[in-house]
């Protein structure tokens, strides 16, 4: 019986698990419920979304990875075991091998806990790849060729930019932007035009419907409800697309230095490439429109978002055992 190769997808707002020949399986929020009275663990995935800023005071949603960084081991181990057992089944003839992606600025000692954490739920083996790399490679460039790749991968919580090149990364910078920066933004935005607080589901369903970072001749608009915060009364309010370009300008802006910054740090010949081949957006956040405009408004480069960009790190992280067995490197 063949091994079965597993990818896990370990992100800020989302875990995904890519299984070899099947595709992304699954892909739930990185949200847990729990009851802060007993300890018990209420709803994993989207049953924990769902209760999102609608639990009493006991029950408390928790994202055990915020930012780019795993904040809380114990609640990660049991949330892997929960998507791994809801994936592959928990009966199976053979241990998996497993492959995690991790933000790129994760510590060796994080790293460390992440592998452990996949053999205490069964796998036989494991590979950690960072999240650049995986989205390369799920992005389907090959990152084995001395050719030099830009991948601007926009998360949940982080975004990294790097070059790549022969299986490696020549230069990087990683910064918490990204998608869940983007909902506060809207948040932060809307708090102070209009006195009106909205929750993190509205925040990210505006993004998502009507959110641009460039301007755009047709404008679209959005009914939000929230909480007047000057009459203590719930409130709907119309908010438009030009506003939530103006809510994400200084985030995007942040994006773009971090882009520039990494370009400016890149060896001639493979900024040479990178002005030939272009840059590559992948991740939920590089779905935001605009995002490619902006870019080659700032760095003259030819932008273009990946085919599947909220799995491209799921898959990559999957083929990399692929990778490995390719160039005969062990697990």
């Amino acid at each position: 019986m063949a091994v079965m190769d597993i990818g896990i997808d370990l992100g800020t707002a989302s875990i995904l698990v890519y299984i070899k020949g099947k595709g992304v399986v699954l892909k739930e929020p990185s949200v847990v419920a729990q009851n802060m009275d007993t300890k018990q663990i209420m709803a994993i995935g989207e049953d924990a979304r769902l209760m999102l800023g609608r639990t009493p005071g006991n029950i408390v949603t928790i994202r055990p990875i915020r930012d780019g960084d795993i904040s809380d081991y114990d609640t990660t181990e049991i949330m892997l075991q929960y998507f791994l057992n809801k994936a592959i089944g928990k009966k199976s003839f053979r241990k998996p091998r497993v492959a995690v992606c991790v933000p790129s600025q994760v510590s060796p000692v994080q790293k460390k806990a992440v592998e452990d954490a996949a053999y205490q739920v069964g796998a036989g083996k494991v590979a950690i790849i960072e999240e650049p790399l995986a989205a390369a490679i799920g992005a389907g460039i090959d990152i084995s060729k001395p050719q030099g790749n830009m991948i601007v991968d926009i998360g949940g919580g982080s975004t990294d930019v790097a070059v790549i090149s022969l299986n490696g990364v020549v230069c990087s910078q990683s910064i918490k932007i990204a998608g869940d920066r983007f909902d506060k933004d809207i948040q932060d935005y809307v708090k102070s035009k209009y006195n009106v607080i909205i929750g993190d589901r509205t925040a990210e369903d505006v993004k998502i419907n009507i959110g641009t970072a460039y301007h755009r001749d047709e404008i679209d608009y959005m009914d939000i409800h929230g909480l007047n915060i000057v009459k203590t009364l719930p409130e709907t309010i119309r908010i438009s697309s030009e506003e939530t370009q103006e809510a994400l300008k200084d985030s995007t802006k942040q994006i773009l230095d971090t882009i520039c910054e990494v370009l400016e740090h890149t060896p001639p010949e493979l900024a040479g490439d990178i002005i030939e081949r272009g840059i590559v957006l992948t991740g939920g956040g590089a779905m935001l429109r605009g995002l490619e405009e902006l870019i080659e408004e700032r760095t003259h480069i030819n932008t273009m978002t990946a085919d599947e960009p909220m799995t491209c790190v799921a898959i990559g992280t999957g083929r990399y055992i692929e990778f490995l067995a390719k160039y005969n490197k062990d697990m």
